[in-house]
């Protein structure tokens, strides 16, 4: 009998603030153990915190960017979730429970089954906690408090998601939206973008099975990865007679394999309740529509206006809004090539460009070839200046770092022969150098005009202009 996957991720952001969400210490990266762990991140006696605004702020972005207006709450409280860990000085984390700064929303996403929508549960911001290193300590563990206070959102979606390629999609879509609004810079190598998976087995149309969260996953490959073992796991656990028990988990890269951390805890056993030391939070709207005047055009609303403006297919409109480096780098190409030559500009960005990018392990924003350069091959191309075999030689050149694309040409003589009179004589003495491939095309075989073709092109060394060449030859041969 089949099996239906159920999932629900949580999102831990790290949000893109100088200094953490209830002090002035810094969020920097790197710094040493415990450099960066001011007396209210410790908790010395008598320091109260003290709000965020651009913690705020950002959030207010997200949920403006996930849902409008209507999904950020006036009023929400911080709450104290309580728990004991060696990285956790207070002995407890303030968050966010009964009343969120952000209620519902939605994320598309884009898989090969098609389009779908991901419901959002909520958005709360909260401190992060220290770390517990457990290496270099001659069999001790030491504790580093530098991410202690950190401002983070976490997103929680609905158990909307049904295969471990929905759940990839989502963190990826989510991933590109928080970098696209600003307000996280996505890094997850340093952990700036975390993902729990809450997972579940069930028999299609049957109630929601018990789930496992698998915490701290770092890698859209390790999400992948760790959901499809999970799933494979409890199906088994269930055809052979057993129970699953609500647990979390972590997943081990090394092995492939989930294993138990500890029984899961629910709501009641974190003991919330609201902080005495912090008013509930207030957003008015004024305030609202200051950052929504501030905000950038949404990927869903650039796509639609890459359709509606330039005539790109979905696919194509949908890649270049993968990420707002690419969709900048499309739009000053266009900017200066012109908007006729945009869907020539959307080909080489996701073909000759997207290629030599991945090739190298770049991202765009590190190409040494930039958009105005891409944009000085495009108008060359467009105006018969150099072919297309011609434009792939050139765009290597400036790959390879030899300057822009009128100088590239100019210095190794490319420019393309499109003077009608000059390639007619070239054709002309083709045509007598070959008549057995003239014979052979008039008696039907289209392979012959190829070739003819190929003789004009070499007569030319590359740099007869191929559209003309094809018309020339096919006038002459039908005469």
């Amino acid at each position: 009998m089949d099996w239906e996957t159920v999932i629900g991720i949580e999102t831990h952001a790290q949000l893109s603030t100088v200094s953490k969400i209830f002090s002035a210490a810094a969020t920097q990266f790197g710094a040493a153990p415990n450099a960066q762990a001011c007396a209210v991140d410790i908790a010395l006696p008598g320091v109260l915190p003290v709000l965020n605004r651009g913690a705020v702020e950002r959030a207010i972005r997200f949920g403006l960017a996930v849902g409008g207006p209507g999904v950020i709450s006036r009023r929400s409280v911080f709450a104290r979730k309580n728990y004991f860990y060696p990285d956790l000085p207070k002995g407890y984390q303030i968050s966010q429970y009964e009343l969120p700064v952000v209620t519902g929303g939605s994320v598309a996403i884009v898989t090969a089954a098609g389009e779908k929508t991901v419901h959002l549960t909520r958005a709360h911001l909260e401190e992060d906690a220290g770390k517990s290193l457990h290496e270099d300590f001659h069999g001790m563990s030491g504790i580093d408090l530098n991410r202690a206070g950190t401002p983070l959102l976490e997103i929680v979606t609905e158990p909307d998601m049904r295969s471990a390629e929905e759940a990839v999609a989502y963190a990826k879509a989510l991933h590109a939206l928080l970098r696209w609004i600003g307000i996280c810079d996505g890094n997850m190598q340093e952990g700036s973008f975390r993902c729990d998976a809450n997972v579940s087995v069930r028999r299609p149309g049957g109630p929601l099975g018990t789930r496992r969260e698998i915490k701290n996953l770092n890698s859209f490959r390790f999400l992948q990865q760790a959901i499809e073992y999970e799933v494979r796991w409890q199906i088994a656990t269930l055809e052979d007679g057993g129970t699953i028990q609500q647990a979390t988990v972590l997943f081990d890269p090394d092995t492939g394999e989930t294993r138990m951390m500890r029984t899961k805890e629910d709501a009641h056993d974190y003991r919330y309740f609201p902080d005495p030391d912090l008013l509930p939070l207030a957003i008015d709207d004024a305030s609202i529509e200051r950052i929504r005047a501030a905000m950038p055009e949404l990927p869903e609303e650039k796509r639609a206006r890459y359709r509606r403006e330039f005539g790109l297919s979905p696919e194509y409109a949908l890649s270049l809004t993968q990420s707002i480096e690419i969709a900048v780098f499309f739009e000053n190409a266009v900017g200066l090539a012109g908007s006729d030559n945009a869907k020539l500009a959307a080909n080489w960005i996701l073909g000759e460009l997207a290629g030599a990018l991945n090739g190298a392990g770049l991202e765009i924003g590190a190409s040494p070839v930039s958009s105005k350069q891409l944009a000085g091959l495009l108008l060359r191309i467009r105006d018969n200046t150099i072919s297309g075999k011609m434009a792939k030689d050139v765009f290597d050149a400036m790959w390879a770092g030899e300057g822009d694309a009128d100088a590239i040409i100019d210095r190794r003589g490319l420019k393309q022969i499109s003077d009608a009179g000059e390639l007619e004589k070239i054709v002309d003495a083709v045509l007598a150098a070959n008549p057995k491939s003239v014979d052979e095309y008039r008696a039907g075989k289209e392979k012959a005009f190829n070739a003819l073709v190929g003789q004009a092109m070499k007569a030319t060394k590359g740099k007869g202009n191929p559209a003309q060449i094809n018309e020339i030859l096919k006038k002459k041969l039908a005469g």
